[in-house]
């Protein structure tokens, strides 16, 4: 059987295009305080959080407070992007954080009104994914969609800059308390997103990494010509490519014996309806099962021929079915010391270990989380938490409801539409007095 593999080129798009808005540009959340009490509190104003924000305003829902810690929507998300040079996105066009089943402008809608804009090639994805077939997205497009969604259902006024401390819930509502104020509301919905896994504290003793290392979500250190990128998934590839484009000899350490290539970050499958039912059709340890499998680190596609050719230049070296045993300092730069024995120098080394969900922990009562094997324990119909149903998920902390999706945009639309119209509901037929501060 012949296997398509698309061209790197379609890594390439650009990126710091001036696209038209519908108002002022986005400026950082309101540094001030809202008021003390609301309809629902979104915590997280990243793709999750937008994704809500929009459906609750086509439910008519418009007294919302959204907290994020960095208070630009999709602030934060976007950073991280442009911190590894990503310029297209894994999910295609009909994975948005827009709202389906109200006359909205989907991204692919989106995409085709700015046709001037774009590439030949980008034009070429658009017509694939009309077509039925996979495409990806510039980053671009998306964050001028995104910007998009914000005007157009007025989420930037109503997010605030704040570092969530608590979310207390009641029987009656919810109190979130936050660095600079207290908001309290009948509903929240937590979009918490995922959190960078750490080092094992064997590599260095724990805490801070060693001069020279750092995460991936953190400023590479500009030192010398020779890198060490540890990691096997979409992230280490980028990072490969970055440091190979800058020039840099690199040293890429991958656990498995074989890099994993697919199209999407997740079997595409889970993305459908019938994919989602055979995830429903399954007891809890088929569950973890199917999600431990399906969560694997991998790469597009689009990557492996850049990486084959720098590998044969002798630009990039593999240790592949290598694990890392010691992190540490050497002589002007960084020692990284594999289990087999190996010993690697160089200038920097950054860490792409990848992912894990905030499932609430350190926010809410451990016994409402209720955490079990990582995994939060929620009502499947409305994925607020059994033991606090006023407090709901959107975003990766649902993937033992949801499958493996849960973590794509895709996967925040499914559960964006299943807790908007429960918060909804229950604020029609429900209406709770809320006291401020309780």
């Amino acid at each position: 059987m012949i296997k398509f593999v698309p061209e790197p080129h379609l890594l390439d798009s650009p990126r710091g295009r001036d696209w038209p808005r519908l108002g002022a540009p986005r400026t950082p959340g309101r540094a001030g305080a809202p008021a003390n009490s609301a309809d629902v509190v979104i915590v997280g104003a990243g793709p999750a959080g937008l994704a809500v924000a929009s459906a609750l305003w086509h439910h008519g829902v418009r007294d919302v407070v959204v907290l994020d810690r960095d208070g630009r929507p999709c602030g934060r998300f976007f950073d991280r992007i442009d911190r590894l040079g990503q310029r297209v996105l894994r999910s295609p066009y009909e994975h948005h954080p827009g709202v389906e089943g109200y006359r909205d402008c989907e991204l692919l809608d989106f995409a085709r009104l700015h046709w001037s804009r774009l590439t030949d090639v980008e034009r070429r994805e658009i017509r694939m994914a009309q077509a039925g077939h996979r495409s990806v997205v510039p980053v671009d497009v998306f964050e001028a969609y995104c910007d998009h969604l914000v005007t157009s259902h007025h989420v930037a006024e109503r997010t605030w800059q704040a570092s969530v401390r608590e979310v207390l819930p009641t029987a009656e509502a919810v109190t979130v308390r936050a660095n600079r104020f207290t908001v309290t509301a009948p509903h929240v919905v937590l979009c918490l997103g995922e959190e960078r896994r750490s080092a094992p504290e064997a590599w260095w003793g724990g805490g801070t990494p060693p001069r020279g290392v750092s995460y991936w979500d953190d400023p590479v250190p500009a030192r010398g010509s020779r890198r060490i990128v540890v990691g096997a998934g979409l992230t280490a590839a980028h990072l490969l490519t970055g440091s190979l484009e800058a020039g840099h000899e690199v040293h890429w350490v991958v656990r498995e014996t074989e890099e994993r290539y697919q199209c999407a970050d997740v079997n595409s499958s889970f993305f459908r309806p019938e994919g989602r039912a055979r995830f429903d059709g399954v007891d809890r340890s088929g569950r973890l099962e199917l999600m431990g499998r399906h969560r694997r680190a991998s790469i597009m596609f689009e990557f492996r021929p850049r990486l084959q050719q720098a590998e044969a230049e002798g630009r990039l070296v593999v240790h592949r079915g290598e694990s890392v045993k010691e992190v540490g300092d050497g002589s002007g730069g960084v020692v990284c010391r594999l289990e087999s024995g190996r010993l690697i120098e160089a200038d920097s080394a950054v860490l792409a270990l990848g992912t894990t969900p905030s499932i609430g922990g350190g926010l809410l009562p451990p016994d409402v989380v209720a955490e079990r094997d990582g995994w939060p324990a929620l009502d499947e119909r409305t994925l607020g938490y059994t033991g606090a149903p006023r407090v709901s998920v959107v975003g990766a902390a649902a993937g033992l409801v949801l499958g493996p999706a849960a973590r794509n945009i895709d996967g925040h639309r499914v559960a964006t539409a299943r807790v908007a119209a429960s918060i909804a509901h229950s604020l029609r037929h429900e209406r709770v007095p809320v006291v401020a501060g309780a």
